[in-house]
């Protein structure tokens, strides 16, 4: 589930790219860092998840399986459907890819968060600003998708009508897809209810 939910997100994101009419946040960062150093998409996609791995540690977001894989599937998958596929030229084709786009990489999202194996990179600071501020999946999303937005915009990725319907809508279908999938975000004040074992104190 954690590695076809990774799958789906490159694949998402290879639609996007071949919509042509703008990326999502992270990838505006990715295809402007990928013009300035000549990597590939991909390339950069698996640095840059590694380098957001950082903010981890003051977050207390613990790695995984799901973490590790997160490091190079997308990146590769990106890169495949690049080399497979080429740009669309037809409108309704391209807008076609756009929506397909972010309603299967949030579908990837929810299908390798769900299992629990260790969030990505990118996620673990939405998740990590969930549990620790009790700011909604959907909000934490939002917030780092503006601040990566800028940043890509400074080094000339490339944006356009798909960069605002990503920007607008992957928080809120992230949400659903989670818990389509079976995870429960957590809010300020929630408690985990245990069993408590006849004569045993409990708390």
């Amino acid at each position: 589930m954690v590695v076809a939910g990774l799958a789906l997100n490159g694949v998402g994101i290879g639609a996007l790219i071949q919509a042509g009419l703008g990326l999502g946040a992270w990838d505006v960062l990715h295809q402007g860092l990928s013009d300035h150093t000549g990597l590939s998409f991909g390339v950069v996609v698996i640095l840059v998840t590694v380098a957001a791995l950082i903010p981890w540690w003051p977050l207390r977001e613990r790695p995984g399986v799901g973490t590790i894989l997160n490091v190079f599937i997308a990146g590769i998958v990106i890169d495949w459907v690049l080399d497979w596929t080429s740009p669309a030229h037809a409108l309704w084709l391209r807008i076609s890819l756009m929506i397909a786009g972010v309603a299967i990489f949030a579908l990837g999202q929810g299908m390798y968060l769900a299992p629990r194996l260790g969030a990505g990179a990118r996620e673990g600071l939405m998740t990590g600003i969930n549990r620790k501020f009790g700011i909604s999946i959907r909000l934490s999303r939002f917030l780092i998708e503006a601040s990566v937005l800028v940043l890509g915009i400074i080094l000339g990725g490339s944006i356009g009508l798909g960069t605002v319907v990503f920007t607008v809508a992957i928080g809120p279908s992230v949400q659903l897809a989670m818990r389509i999938c079976g995870y429960r975000e957590r809010t300020t004040g929630d408690e985990v209810t245990r069993p408590v074992a006849a004569g045993a104190p409990g708390r």
